[in-house]
């Protein structure tokens, strides 16, 4: 057989391997999602029992108590410890904070943790869009609880008219126009970077390409890297772009430009010029409109708007915190933002 023989077999060999392997890991996926969602469902079967039991016996709070602890002694003796009283609480709060009427034609798709965590949030608008998003993004338990914690609903809410805070709680965050993809503050707790620290604009660019996968994940819904310190040519003279990215669903590209201190006019200038050329030399004819956002540590809210125009649709300033703020110190940036 000749070399060239040889290497060919040797390359359908590992073809076929890995295409076996695939199909194995892909049958372990869905039968691991049908166990996941079979016992989901189950434990939500069992809290909806523990409560017509609690409404069908006594209503004082002792007898709750005393019902989960008899029937954790119960099954912990037939199926495992997996039915302890907190477990077994943490059922009865499932079922409770998913109304039959929610759940008629619905199936629990996400894992039973991503449901404990789910429950703890108080606000039903809230949980059901976090709900939502960790559906339609395949959020890891840990990546929800980070959208959490940076209070993604929140910030998407204030960047919002009102009649989309429902739609955030029906439908999750839908992209229709640039408003929508627009954060105020971003979250960049990940680049680990500390607040007081001194650090350049070429230092913060660095941690968020490293991280490209947390910063797309912040940026949100339809991103895809382009190209960082992209290079622009305009009468001999070069400038360089921080970063671009591309949005699918508004089919426009994004330019981004870092700023360490407080937002001044001329950075405002400077990014109109960005937007300009890339909606002249860069964007095709079926694309929309250059987005032009930057991020800064600070800015005055009256400059913005007196150096864009009233109809501006294309260029935003945001803050941006390389430190995750306490609830106290969130809850009164967000109120700045209203």
């Amino acid at each position: 057989m000749a070399i060239g023989d040889g290497n060919k077999m040797h390359l359908i060999k590992n073809n076929f391997y890995q295409d076996i392997k695939e199909l194995l890991q892909s049958a372990r996926n869905k039968v691991y999602q049908t166990i996941n969602t079979t016992m989901t469902q189950t434990y939500y079967e069992i809290g909806k029992r523990i409560v017509e039991e609690e409404q069908g016996g006594e209503t004082r709070a002792e007898y709750g108590t005393a019902l989960l602890k008899s029937l954790s002694i119960e099954l912990c003796k037939e199926f495992g410890k997996g039915f302890s009283v907190d477990n077994l609480e943490n059922m009865r709060k499932f079922y409770m904070a998913f109304p039959i009427s929610e759940t008629v034609s619905r199936k629990f798709n996400l894992s039973w943790s991503h449901y404990i965590f789910l429950t703890r949030i108080e606000n039903i608008d809230e949980r059901n869009f976090y709900e939502i998003e960790s559906n339609e993004n395949n959020w890891s338990l840990r990546e929800l609880k980070r959208q959490f914690d940076t209070g993604l609903f929140e910030r998407l809410r204030l960047s919002s008219d009102k009649s989309k805070v429902i739609e955030l709680s029906t439908k999750g965050q839908i992209i229709q126009k640039v408003e929508d993809i627009i954060k105020d503050p971003y979250i960049l707790e990940f680049v680990g970077l500390p607040e007081l620290s001194s650090y350049s604009e070429s230092d913060l660019e660095h941690k968020l390409i490293d991280k490209l996968e947390h910063f797309l994940l912040e940026l949100g819904k339809g991103f895809t890297f382009v190209a960082r310190q992209k290079r622009l040519t305009i009468d001999e003279k070069h400038f360089k772009v921080d970063l671009v990215f591309y949005n699918r669903f508004l089919k426009s590209f994004v330019v981004i430009d870092l700023k360490i201190g407080e937002l001044k006019h001329q950075d405002i200038g400077q990014m109109m010029m960005y937007v300009n050329y890339f909606d002249r030399f860069e964007k095709t004819e079926d694309e929309n409109q250059t987005i032009g956002i930057i991020l800064c540590k600070d800015k005055s809210k009256t400059l913005v708007e007196l150096t864009l125009p009233k109809d501006n649709n294309q260029i935003y300033a945001s803050k941006y915190l390389t430190v995750l703020p306490n609830k106290e110190e969130f809850r009164k940036l967000l109120e700045e933002g209203e």
